[in-house]
């Protein structure tokens, strides 16, 4: 899942849609936990526990763009744009190995 760390608002921000079971999960229980594994070597990883404290509509679909041309380095049409938000996750536990 893509993603952009915030550093101003020390918040990991996600898009998502409304649509998705994900979501419906999400709103009854904002914990959540990532994991990032080094392409290179897949037993180096972070892993960070958070809360969901913020979700925020993008009806235009300008945050998932925003990462389409971080990961993709380029924008793309965003047909879901409607239903699109950002997730702001407050990272609350970090846990790493790096070999």
């Amino acid at each position: 899942m893509w993603f952009l760390w915030d550093p101003a608002n020390e918040v990991i921000k996600l898009t998502h849609t409304k649509k998705r079971h994900n979501f419906r999960y999400i709103q009854a229980e904002p914990r959540v936990a990532l994991s990032i594994t080094d392409p290179d070597n897949q037993y180096r990883y972070l892993q960070v526990r958070g809360i969901v404290e913020k979700i925020e509509d993008d009806p235009t679909g300008a945050f998932y763009n925003v990462l389409s041309t971080r990961y993709r380095g380029h924008p793309i049409e965003v047909r879901d744009k409607d239903v699109r938000v950002i997730l702001h996750v407050r990272p609350t536990a970090f846990r790493t190995r790096t070999s």
